[in-house]
């Protein structure tokens, strides 16, 4: 990953915030550097140090968002030289920070901490009226510099369903792979071991900006993973690479990681491309609200942001049009404060008019849920073990400083599995199939060697069980006409029957998966830390599933795209402008028409890709 550097970047950071840095801050020396630099070279370091200096500036394109969607977009315009974009990014720069460029402190960046925004859920009705914490992230990067890496783009049914939603080919398997290879550079991992039946190089590329790796550094549940499926491979078969659209299997983590360091979509904002001169970021500035056009209430071209060194509302107007990359919650937050939304909810709100009726926004949340099965095992080689011993960890952190080597260089998992409910399990003829086909996974399982908390003694095997095909929805609204405020997230997690059941059959395969010879035969695995009669038994299995199942963190379609002409659903038409409305389109992961069996970082930034082209091709900068 390449740092934003002083000779290059044009970052218009309002004087009154300081950026994190691996304390946190920066240093008020480098402030004062800045500041500077601005005065002595203009030319080569325009530095813009605060929303004054947008005075009398005008861009083509407003980007309001700097994760996936709104760093690639901002990237991917300016490499027309005669556009020129303003991206706006309510946190800071997100450089310089140990704690995000380590690849296994993932765990540690999320919630309660100065990069996420910290939202919570509302009461889950059917998890025992649990609050969740609802990590976002903030700041350059946006959710990809504070995840925890994996990159799966779900199968090639989940997309070419986007394709039928949308009644749009264009965002199909076929057409959209093309842009997952565009945004992907992949790179051969850290320790040199011989990657031949780990990935499949078709499937991938090897000259974007975010940074693909299988791991690179081995772990010791490594073989015991492998070898179950060589035993059981009708019930777990081996599958070699699961980004090529036939996910279904056991096989190695894809993870965002570009030679043992986190690569986010601040990959996109390297020094190169803030060097070109047509891009300018505006950090620690929250934008409001979009405004119509004085006069045109149907054309949104005007964003209001908060200028925090004097606390007032300031506009500026895009000359083309605002691109709104906020994400799956901040996205129709701001559309609703905008009065883009249910018509009946702005006006009982009291939000200003004028309003532009569209009643699906910040509603299809859809979100993955899932909860651990942890086992204790006969072993010390494992995370727990690192977390125990101060040295030890601080000697592996070290070695990751020097060299990017050592168990560091990867998230905290080096397998995964996309698996489905067996064929008359029952679930499936109760409730019919809720995967986009039956080569959809409809559960996940990340096999973690150790727990990534530090607990007293023991030590353990961790399988987090995610239900990837959840027919539950939820929504994002407001409470407040004060735009600031936090909105309410409201996934519904389990709402819908059949997904405690999906949970049900995961969590029990997750126990008949080491029960294979590998983990019992020389006894490594020694007991589960739910008792077997639990596990067995429907009811008070569910009872602990709805005690200790979390979401995923994988939200998406609160600002679903549907077909032209279709407005019983849907708030952006196949084009991603917002539908009825002129000069204001959304790329984020809002947007997504049905949730994938996958990560989602991967479908941003194909669909951010893919919207790039679609935008120089309607300016006449090239064509589909």
């Amino acid at each position: 990953m390449k740092y934003l550097t002083l000779s290059s970047m044009r970052l218009l950071v309002p004087s009154a915030i300081p950026q994190p840095t691996r304390t946190g801050r920066l240093s008020v020396l480098l402030l004062l550097t800045l500041s500077f630099l601005s005065l002595i070279s203009p030319t080569s370091c325009s530095i813009l140090s605060s929303p004054a200096d947008l005075v009398g500036k005008t861009y083509d394109f407003v980007v309001i968002g700097a994760g996936p969607g709104g760093s690639t977009i901002s990237n991917r315009l300016t490499e027309i030289p005669s556009l020129s974009v303003l991206l706006i990014e309510a946190g800071g720069a997100n450089n310089d920070s140990l704690t995000i460029d380590v690849p296994l402190l993932c765990t540690k960046l999320t919630p309660n901490t100065q990069w996420d925004w910290n939202y919570t859920t509302t009461p889950q009705e059917n998890l025992n009226n649990r609050v969740l914490p609802f990590p976002r992230g903030i700041g350059l990067g946006g959710t990809s510099a504070v995840n925890c890496l994996v990159y799966t783009r779900g199968s090639k049914q989940n997309i070419d369903e986007w394709a039928e939603l949308t009644n749009d080919s264009s965002w199909g398997w076929d057409a959209m792979l093309p842009y997952f290879k565009k945004s992907e550079k992949f790179n051969l991992p850290v320790d040199g071991h011989n990657v031949t039946n780990e990935f499949d190089p078709s499937f991938h590329g090897f000259e974007g900006y975010i940074g693909v790796s299988v791991p690179g550094a081995s772990r010791a549940i490594d073989g015991r993973v492998i070898e179950t499926t060589e035993e059981r491979p009708d019930e777990f078969p081996y599958t070699r690479d699961m980004n090529t659209g036939d996910q279904l299997g056991v096989g190695w983590v894809q993870a965002l990681i570009d030679r043992g360091v986190r690569s986010s979509s601040a990959s996109y904002l390297n020094e190169d491309v803030l060097g070109r001169g047509n891009l300018d970021i505006l950090l620690n500035t929250k934008v409001s609200r979009i405004l119509p056009s004085p006069g045109d209430n149907e054309t949104y071209d005007v964003v209001e942001y908060l200028d925090s060194s004097d606390g007032t509302l300031k506009t500026i107007t895009a000359v083309k049009e605002v691109i709104l990359s906020a994400g799956a919650v901040n996205t129709p937050s701001i559309l609703l404060h905008s009065g883009i939304g249910n018509s009946t909810l702005l006006s009982n709100l009291g939000i200003p008019k004028p309003h532009h009726n569209l009643p699906s926004v910040g509603q299809n949340l859809t979100d993955h849920i899932g909860v651990s099965s942890t086992f204790v095992v006969n072993s010390t080689e494992t995370y727990d073990s690192v977390l125990r011993n101060d040295t030890l960890a601080e000697g592996l952190l070290e070695e990751w400083e020097k060299a990017k080597v050592g168990i560091n260089v990867d998230t905290s998992e080096n397998h995964l599995a996309f698996l489905r409910v067996r064929e008359g399990s029952g679930v499936l003829e109760m409730f019919g199939d809720p995967a986009a086909g039956n080569e959809t996974a409809h559960f996940e399982f990340l096999f973690q060697n150790g727990l990534s908390s530090p607990t007293p003694s023991g030590n353990y095997l961790n399988i987090p069980a995610g239900n990837v095909s959840p027919k539950s929805t939820g929504s994002v609204t407001i409470n407040s006409t004060d735009p600031f405020s936090s909105p309410l997230i409201n996934p519904n997690l389990l709402s819908a029957p059949v997904d405690i059941h999906i949970l049900r059959h995961a969590v029990r395969t997750a126990h008949q998966f080491v029960q294979a010879s590998a983990w019992t035969g020389d006894g490594y695995v020694l007991r589960s830390l739910v008792n077997a009669t639990v596990v067995n038994d429907d009811g008070e299995l569910d009872e602990w599933i709805r005690e200790n199942a979390v979401s995923f963190f994988h939200p998406v379609a609160t600002a679903k795209m549907s077909g032209y002409g279709n407005w019983e659903w849907g708030v952006v038409d196949p084009d991603l402008k917002v539908k009825g409305l002129r000069g204001l389109r959304v790329v984020d992961a809002s947007v997504v028409p049905s949730l994938p069996a996958a990560h989602t970082s991967a479908a941003v930034y194909g669909i951010a890709e893919r919207a790039a082209d679609v935008i120089k091709a309607e300016y006449g900068y090239g064509s589909l």
